[in-house]
């Protein structure tokens, strides 16, 4: 069916608003492709519209075409009327993750019709489709709208999905359901104008508990929390709000803004944050556009100052408390009566996959069923098959989680026996949801521009080879959650898992060599109760035996019932870094050229499209000696850090990034005084105004940190602080790595 004739069919079932919207994109694709708007304008139109740019092939190109720039690809012009495109993703919005059967066939159907069959399920319970070309997105918006799903807002400077704990409404230990409150929030800043003019993306999540980590409050721009207290005798619902958290390059905590924040007030707070982020945000950097480092800027008291005076100046909107008197609209009527497991022979597999996969709603004779989906990608058929079985099983009851996976709602247990062979029947029986097998992993180097090393192919071969026997592991390691990103930018949400991995890359040998930070110490219960430092880097091919060391090592060295954070921390990061030290090496390119290919791709390691910046200078074995002394410095500042020596740690992590500053100057000017004003000055001069420093992603951002901190020279530095200029010079100095591996060359 062509595009046009989507368009009037469809127009009677999309809200007119939203019909004219996507005719507006599609009149500016258009004007984009015929010189009549600018890049920058149409960048952020179609990111707001859900489209991404994507990596294609590793994003290798040898066509040789002159090109008009799309934004996401090139599209390659031979003359005015041919040219080939390129394949970016869309990103489509699944507030708090809520799914019905008729939306899972469509989701199927498009990803059939214009991806690669394949959907996947994002960390923020969205799904994207791969592959897609832009020609087709307008004719693919509507199709989603006609369903009741948007791309609206998916992506750019703007408030991103809400998400909320997928048990939410079921849950054995939630103070009450948060799922009105997330649709509330996620209806009234969708496109409202004071959510328009940010720096950066803003994200919001809603939590039922503060133990689990079903929704992550701890690391949004704005979680919400859901509390009871009892006044005068009278029962009130509120929320506990944090503010200020975020992953990314430097991750940190959110702050308690308010420990509890009444129903009635959660959107115009919201409200009043948006403004403040809009008038006091960063606007030209965009390394500093979060509210996390608006609130780092002003502190923590002023900004809350800001806001509720904010806040008292709001102009009344009765959207704040409307949705208050319609709270029962998402409750939901089970398919079948509440029930017991069957007696007698049950389905093999069915026991492991009910210890893993099933649990109990807090109504009593129904359970939640986990589908695991490996890497977050189901299939059209799939997609298809869990829509019969929901519709059959729990009158289509399900969400989406951000660990991936698809949650049915309303299971009867008299049911669970004849659903987990539905299940395996199509291939979606598959045991071990939240377990060590779970791996959560962004797309990487698949299809990620900024991926450095392969996230999902380093999932799919430490999936294969637990997934046997990490069933027959002591329970405290099956637990356990991996979770790996391609970079350092954190969509995999390493920072929060017991074991976590983010990519870089190393020059051996004269070659490009795929590494894996390990990120150990951070904690995803409890809304994701803290956050993992970098402890090295290793060969992506030795990954896997990252694992089996730290796991065997802990299950010998523990302490009675010791959790597997308790014990990294007691016996310190030294320990650890020297039981992975033999897994360090990479063997010489004859003896052994695997490790330098990555996971999932024969081909020889490169930096795909992320390029190899133009040689401006030359940095000889001497570059390479100051970094990796550097490495080891900023190593060091986190043993401090661990031992509570704020200052000492934050201190040592200046002189690392001092250390590969001067690493990269060492060649041109191989008599450098060790003198901080003259590193600082000619680093400057020599790699910075000249851009040789800056790379395709970054655009010299980790610079900044360099002369941020010499800048606050003197200044007095607790925990937080210190751990933060330890992340900073980490990225630093693996900039100062890849601006090494750019210019030998």
């Amino acid at each position: 069916m062509s595009l046009s004739s989507w368009k009037e069919k469809l127009k009677d079932q999309i809200s007119p608003d939203l019909y004219e919207e996507i005719d507006v994109f599609e009149t500016q694709m258009q004007m984009r492709c015929e010189g009549k708007i600018e890049e920058k304008i149409f960048a952020e139109t179609r990111l707001r519209r859900g489209m991404y740019g994507q990596r294609y092939d590793n994003g290798q190109r040898n066509d040789g075409f002159q090109s008009v720039s799309l934004g996401f690809e090139e599209r390659p012009m031979k003359g005015p009327d041919t040219y080939w495109d390129a394949p970016g993703m869309m990103r489509i919005k699944i507030p708090w993750g809520g799914v019905n059967p008729q939306q899972l066939e469509l989701l199927a159907d498009l990803s059939e019709e214009y991806s690669d069959g394949i959907t996947h399920v994002t960390t923020r319970q969205d799904v994207q489709l791969h592959y897609v070309h832009i020609d087709d997105s307008p004719d693919l918006m509507r199709r989603l709208a006609a369903v009741g799903i948007t791309t609206r807002e998916a992506c750019g400077n703007s408030i991103r999905n809400v998400t909320a704990c997928p048990f939410s409404g079921v849950c054995n230990d939630e103070s009450f359901d948060a799922t009105p409150y997330a649709e509330a929030i996620k209806d009234f800043l969708m496109g409202h104008p004071d959510a328009q003019n940010f720096g950066r993306k803003f994200k919001i999540s809603f939590s039922g508990c503060m133990d689990h980590a079903c929704g992550l409050s701890r690391m949004h721009d704005m979680g919400f929390i859901a509390r009871k207290r009892i006044v005068d005798g009278v029962e009130e619902r509120g929320f506990e709000v944090h503010v200020g958290g975020g992953l990314g390059a430097v991750p940190q905590q959110a702050k308690v803004l308010d420990t509890f924040v009444p129903e009635a007030e959660i959107l115009p707070l919201a409200q009043a944050a948006c403004r403040v982020f809009t008038r006091l945000g960063e606007k030209k950097n965009r390394a500093k556009a979060r509210l996390k480092f608006l609130i780092k800027k002003i502190g923590l008291e002023e900004f809350r100052k800001v806001l509720y005076e904010e806040r008292e100046q709001l102009e009344y909107d009765p959207r704040w408390t409307a949705f208050l008197s319609d709270l029962g609209r998402f409750t939901e009527a089970p398919a079948s009566e509440p029930g017991a497991l069957p007696e007698g022979p049950e389905p093999e597999g069915f026991s492991l996959w009910a210890e893993t996969n099933l649990r109990s709603q807090a109504q009593e004779g129904y359970a939640l069923a986990v589908i695991s989906l490996p890497l977050g990608d189901a299939t059209a058929p799939q997609l298809r098959a869990i829509a019969d079985i929901s519709r059959r099983y729990n009158d289509g009851h399900m969400r989406f989680t951000v660990e991936q996976n698809i949650v049915l709602r309303w299971i009867s247990l008299s049911d669970a026996h004849s659903l987990y062979s539905a299940l395996k029947a199509v291939g979606l029986g598959s045991p071990g949801a939240g377990t060590l097998v779970d791996i959560t992993a962004c797309p990487g180097t698949d299809t990620c521009k900024l991926g450095i090393s392969s996230s999902r192919g380093l999932a799919g071969e430490l999936r294969s080879r637990l997934a046997e026997q990490a069933f027959e592991m002591d329970r405290s390691v099956r637990d356990l959650r991996i979770k790996i990103s391609g970079c350092f930018n954190a969509c995999g949400q390493h920072h929060v898992s017991d074991i976590g991995f983010y990519g870089v890359s190393r020059k051996v040998g004269g070659r490009t060599v795929p590494h894996f930070q390990v990120v150990l110490g951070g904690r995803w219960k409890g809304n994701a109760s803290s956050f993992g430092l970098a402890c090295g880097a290793v060969p992506s091919k030795n990954i896997p035996q990252v694992v089996t060391c730290l796991t065997e090592s802990y299950l010998e060295e523990r302490e009675g019932e010791e959790a597997f954070q308790d014990y990294v921390t007691r016996i310190g990061r030294a320990q650890v870094k020297g039981k992975l030290q033999p897994l360090v090496a990479v063997p010489d390119y004859l003896m052994d050229s695997s490790f330098y290919s990555d996971w999932g791709d024969p081909r020889e390691y490169t930096l795909g499209d992320m390029g190899v910046g133009e040689c401006a200078g030359e940095v000889v074995s001497m570059a390479e000696f100051g970094l990796a002394e550097s490495e080891r410095e900023v190593f060091n500042a986190q043993l401090l850090l661990d031992d509570g020596k704020a200052d000492e740690a934050g201190a040592l992590a200046y002189k690392a990034m001092l250390l590969a500053a001067k690493a990269l100057l060492s060649e041109a000017l191989p008599h450098i005084k060790d003198d901080e004003e003259t590193i600082i000055n000619e680093f400057r001069t020599r790699f910075y105004d000249t851009k040789l420093f800056f790379d395709p992603f970054a655009k010299g951002k980790f610079a900044s940190y360099l002369f941020k901190i010499h800048e606050e020279s003197g200044l007095e530095l607790d925990i937080d602080l210190s751990r933060q200029r330890i992340e900073e010079a980490q990225l630093f100095i693996e900039a100062a790595f890849s601006c090494h591996m750019r210019m030998s060359s």
